[in-house]
């Protein structure tokens, strides 16, 4: 009989060290501590191992499948031939390069900071589509003839539509609506070729995102806008709403949203606005903002720049590349009342605005504290 072997000490049971492995025992696989990482993320945000639709990316990984797929969807881009260079100036002006503006996968979704610009009517379109509640402008197409049907614009549409048509084949076009791309120019050129291939009594609900096709001054005559503003949405119905009926009962519903608004001395852009407690001017300016700024400047520091008795300069916002001057007026005074003042205001303005002197160091403090009180809205 063997005697047995006695165990080394430092491999008995009672030391720290791992008993041998024998031969025909296969050593343990390396622990994976990325793929139990892996596993416990996906157990975090709700995903069993059967269920996981892949593997789990990193950051980098997961922005580029989200640039590949969204460069997939949007594969309608123009020849290699006619494309810029991507590192050239991009041909819309934005100062950007053509990779980093128009020529993205995100092309459809870029802000055109001034949508309107080149249009005569530039403020009135910015004025309807940001604080005037009711109000229609009809509009001419560049290539009208005598089938062309009645084309009019409007600040917002049932159910905030982007177009729709009537029975009689007439369109109308909604400024307001529920969702937009970064060009309200392009938007409403689709909105409107939409409306002149729809049946009668037809309705767009929305735009869909397009980084290409024409834009509104491509398809309509440019001038002054003949606006009309009204005091409640009258002008949607193409007759009389019956007494007591859902259409009087949303029409009344929709008209108690409306905040009164007129338009003040025939000023494009101009409009007297009651906002409750309050009543404002709001006067949507088609000069750059270092010229009206400077302007107001040579006034605030003439002490010219209120309109009279019971107005008071507040401040004031951008608005799709333009500055929008706001004062405070008399919430008693009727709109007509503001004709007289805001003209010889209008007068003033132009004076200052023409100065090519320097401004002095009070007009300079003037403009500070005035560009103090500004601020974006869109």
């Amino acid at each position: 009989m063997l005697r047995p072997t006695r165990m080394p000490r430092c491999l008995s049971p009672s030391s720290n060290a791992d008993p041998p492995v024998p031969a025909h025992v296969p050593a343990p696989r390396a622990r994976n501590y990325v793929r139990e990482d892996q596993q416990r993320a996906r157990e975090r945000v709700g995903f069993s191992v059967d269920s996981w639709p892949g593997t789990f990316v990193g950051y980098r990984d997961q922005v580029a499948t989200k640039t590949s797929k969204r460069a997939v969807k949007g594969a309608n881009v123009p020849s290699e031939s006619d494309t810029p260079n991507p590192r050239q100036p991009c041909p819309c002006g934005s100062g950007r390069r053509y990779k980093a503006c128009h020529g993205s996968a995100d092309a459809a979704n870029l802000i055109v900071a001034r949508p309107f610009e080149g249009l005569a009517a530039e403020t009135e379109l910015i004025a309807l589509r940001e604080f005037v509640p009711s109000a229609t402008v009809p509009l001419t197409l560049i290539d009208a003839d005598e089938n062309t049907p009645k084309i009019t614009l409007g600040t917002v549409l049932p159910a905030a539509a982007a177009a729709l048509t009537r029975a009689d084949g007439s369109i109308l076009l909604g400024m307001q609506t529920q969702t937009h791309s970064g060009d309200l120019s392009r938007d409403l050129a689709i909105a409107l070729e939409w409306a002149l291939s729809a049946p009668a009594s037809s309705v767009l609900s929305v735009v869909g995102p397009a980084s290409v096709g024409k834009r509104l001054g491509e398809l309509i005559v440019d001038g002054p806008f003949e606006v009309t503003v009204y005091n409640d949405f009258s002008w949607w119905l193409e007759s009389p709403a019956e007494p007591g009926s859902e259409v009087a009962v949303s029409l009344e519903r929709a008209n108690t949203a409306i905040m009164p608004t007129s338009r003040v001395a025939d000023q494009p852009g101009a409009y007297w606005v009651d906002a409750g407690e309050k009543a404002h001017l709001r006067w949507v300016r088609p000069e750059e903002e270092q010229d009206v700024m400077a302007a107001l400047a040579r006034l605030s520091a003439a002490d010219e720049l209120d309109l009279g008795e019971g107005s008071r300069y507040v401040g004031s916002f951008r608005a799709h590349g333009r500055l929008v001057p706001v004062w405070d007026l008399d919430h008693d005074a009727h709109p007509s009342e503001w004709d007289t003042p805001v003209t010889e205001f209008a007068a003033r303005f132009e004076k200052a605005l023409a100065s090519e002197e320097p401004l002095t160091n009070a007009e300079r403090r003037a403009r500070d504290g005035i560009l103090g009180r500004q601020f974006t809205l869109r």
